[in-house]
Order: C-alpha cells, then structure tokens, then sequence
C-alpha cells in the first residue's frame, strides 16, 4: 500500500501474539475499526504472526513490527512482509532504513531532541514513548515546536477513559497494548475492548 498515515491512527500492540491466533486476532480488530496491527519482536514467533496477518491482505491495513531495534530487525520485518515500523527508541539508521524500503516509521521519542532527529532521519509518526513520563504537558510542548501536522501517539497505559485528555494535549493517534491485546485474551473480550477504544476515538474526532 501507498505510505500514508493509518485512515483510524490506532496501533494495535500484540505482544506475545501466537502465530496460530495471529489471523483470527487480526480479523476481530481489522472489523472493529483498527488500521495499523502491530507485532513486537522481543516475544517469539513475532516474525511468523507478521506473516500470517500479511497473508490476509485486509484493506487500508499497516502491518508491522514493534521494539524494532537495529537495522537487521527491519530486514527482518520487511522480508516477512511487514510495512510498519515502530520503535522503543530514536536510532537514525534504523528509521532511515526502514523508510528507504518503503515502510511507514514511528519511532519512539520523548524529547524535542528525539522528535526532530526522528523526523530528520524518515519518520512518518512519532511514538510519545513511555507516555506517562511524557505527560500532557510533554505533548502540548512538543506540538508547539514541531512541524505542524506531524503524528503524534502516546503509548504506554492508553485507555478508552484516558484518551480524551491526551487527545486534547494535542495527541493525533495512539499505541494501545495491554489494554487491548493479552496473550490469552478470548476473541470475544478482544472485540469488546477494541469496539470500546474505536468508539471512543470516533466520539473525539466528530
């Protein structure tokens, strides 16, 4: 697909997702509204999950890896098929990798200094990683210096109840994990928690 951003900028964090389960996970929130699925490496089987969900060819749908770290996970996640990078942290090579091959980055940042170096090296979004040290304040910051337009996602403990506060910081989308995606979790209370985090976001941007 053409790099663009996420038409719901919502990024589903699946860490420690079973290969196995990758397509029925993937299938539950792609109907609930999500448009960028997420797969962090440092869990196994990460690789396999980004393949499988790629296989499903689900419309206007980033797919990728998270906790990328070094150039060889881009490789990796592009090879699998993935077009999504995200990132913990700013490394230039990799976000600049990672865009030369085409893919769509957000990396993490938490300082003005991380945010433009990110955005120097490729990046399409910036991950405001960990969110609580960022705060609202750290965001209302952090959108008066940059580029206007420019994504930003808090990641790190995002609830329904909580994005109308970030959303307001100036926040244009988010990386939700736990709250949405467990190992574990029953494909039923998976739908229930992403049809609350899509109404939720839809409710804030009418």
């Amino acid at each position: 697909m053409t790099i663009s951003d996420p038409t719901t900028p919502l990024v589903a964090i699946l860490r420690g997702l079973n290969p196995a389960e990758a397509v029925e996970v993937a299938q539950v929130l792609h109907t609930a509204g999500f448009r960028a699925l997420e797969v962090p490496l440092n869990r196994p089987g990460a690789l396999d999950a980004i393949a499988a969900i790629v296989k499903l060819d689900l419309p206007d749908t980033l797919v990728g890896g998270g906790t990328m770290l070094n150039v060889d996970h881009v490789d990796a996640v592009h090879a699998a098929g993935g077009r999504l990078l995200v990132s913990p942290n700013c490394v230039p090579a990799v976000i600049r990798r990672a865009a030369d091959l085409g893919m769509y980055c957000a990396p993490g940042v938490a300082t003005p200094t991380e945010a433009f170096a990110a955005l120097e090296a490729g990046a399409h979004a910036l991950k405001l990683f960990p969110a609580e040290s960022v705060g609202h304040g750290g965001v209302k910051a952090l959108k008066s210096v940059l580029p206007a337009g420019t994504p930003l996602w808090p990641v790190g403990g995002v609830a329904p109840d909580t994005m109308a506060g970030w959303f307001k910081a100036g926040a244009t989308g988010f990386g939700i994990g736990g709250n949405l995606y467990t190992p574990g979790v029953t494909l039923d209370e998976l739908r229930q928690r992403a049809d609350a985090f899509v109404h939720t976001w839809r409710v804030l941007v009418v």
